[in-house]
Order: C-alpha cells, then structure tokens, then sequence
C-alpha cells in the first residue's frame, strides 16, 4: 500500500500529466503568436485553469508534499484549491489587461508596425524582473517550503494554499509574462516556460538558473524586437496583430 507523501506525489503527477493531455487538445492550432486573441472568458479561463496545472503542479509538489506531511489537516486538497484561486485570479488579471489595451485599438501595437518592439520589450522586461528583490524573496518562499507550512499551520488549507500561489505568482510573473509576448497559445513556449519555473523551483542550483534565465530573456527580447524571424517556434502574427 502507499504511504501518504507517495500518494500525493503520484496524483500531482498524474493531475499534471492529464493537464498537459487536455492542453494539448485545447491549445492545438491557437497559436497565432505575440497577442494572440484571448477569445471569450469563459473559453479562456478553462485554458488557462488547464494550462496553468500543467505548467505549475510539478513545481508545486514539494510545497504540496511539505504541508501533506506536517499540517494538522488532512486537506490537501483545499490547499491545492486554494493554490488555483490564487493563479485563478492572476489569469484574470491578465485577461482584463489584455482586453483593456486591445479595445483601445492603438494601430501601433499591430506587429507589422511596433508589435515586435513592444513583445520585445515585453520580454526584456520580463528578464529584468528576475533580478529583482521580490522575484527573490518569492523564489526563496517556493524552494523553502517547510518554514511557511510551520508557520502557518494553525491557518485553513485553502487560506494557506492561496498564499502560497500568490506567492508562486510572484515568483513566475517574469515568466509568464514572457509567455504572453512570445505566444501565451503556443505549446512550445508554454512547455519551456513550464520548465524553467519548474528547473529554478526545484533543481538544487535554481537560483543561479534564475539569474541566468534573466540573461536569456533580455538576448531573446532583444531578438524579438530586432529579428523576429530568427526566432525558432515564434510564430509571426497577422497583420491585424492584437486587434485580430
């Protein structure tokens, strides 16, 4: 029979792997590249809600595993609920901006005119965040887990689970910003991205794979802006650009 901390790793895994399955259908033939159209809410938050479990249960596990083992509670599910509201609420953070600035209708976001130069700088900035003091504060909260569940414990599994994410958000927002410039729809971009939250999460030399995601960012920013076409896996959006 499994112990506890087996069985939660092994759904983690499992809910992560059904995620990718489903995102892949969901996501096949949507990426029209920088400022793809989001669509409607509803369409949107459940591919978000899929992507986003795909992309953040695997690094997620050890905060998930540490609070399983030493919480009072036996909720470990309500934790992880509580870890979605939060990235929940970021996805519709970022769905409202996009739809602020795309019924703007500014002509000059279209990426045949200064498209690339904003998804570019998009990108730089998004290397930039890396090297910030919050981005590591939030790093140092994800890859050191047991002080937080320790401290904590007397608060509710969903309570703590929604800080966690919130600080998980923190973390990630570099990159997932990043994502959104390159093609938040794009398979491609989402499994490299997925894989660096989850490398500087989890890997023992994370933090310097942090600092050196942020040199990445900044060089792919730059080619972004400057060549675009010499990006791999970037694809060129339409002519309409964000207004598509």
């Amino acid at each position: 029979m499994l112990t506890r901390p087996l069985r939660v790793t092994a759904t983690l895994l499992a809910a992560a792997l059904a995620a990718w399955v489903i995102a892949a259908q969901q996501m096949r033939g949507m990426d029209a590249g920088p400022g793809t159209n989001l669509g409607g809410l509803g369409w949107y938050l459940g591919i978000w809600v899929t992507m986003t479990a795909a992309m953040m249960l695997p690094a997620a596990a050890p905060m998930v595993l540490v609070y399983a083992q030493f919480s009072r509670s036996r909720r470990t599910g309500a934790f992880v609920a509580g870890y979605f509201v939060a990235w929940t609420l970021y996805g519709l953070a970022a769905y409202g901006a996009y739809r602020l600035v795309a019924g703007a209708g500014f002509s000059w976001l279209d990426w045949h005119r200064g498209g690339a130069y904003v998804a570019g700088g998009a990108i730089v900035a998004a290397g930039l965040y890396q090297l910030t003091p919050l981005k590591e504060a939030c790093l140092r909260h994800c890859r050191s887990p047991l002080g937080y569940v320790i401290r904590g414990r007397e608060r509710g599994a969903l309570r703590m689970g929604t800080g966690h994410g919130l600080f998980c958000a923190g973390c990630c927002s570099g990159l997932m910003l990043a994502l959104f410039a390159l093609g938040v729809m794009s398979l491609l971009w989402t499994a490299l991205v997925g894989a660096a939250i989850f490398a500087e999460k989890v890997l023992p030399r994370g933090v310097e794979l942090s600092r050196a995601l942020a040199v990445a960012l900044v060089v792919l920013g730059v080619l972004v802006a400057t060549t675009p076409t010499r990006v791999p896996g970037l694809t060129q959006p339409a002519p309409m650009g964000m207004s598509r």
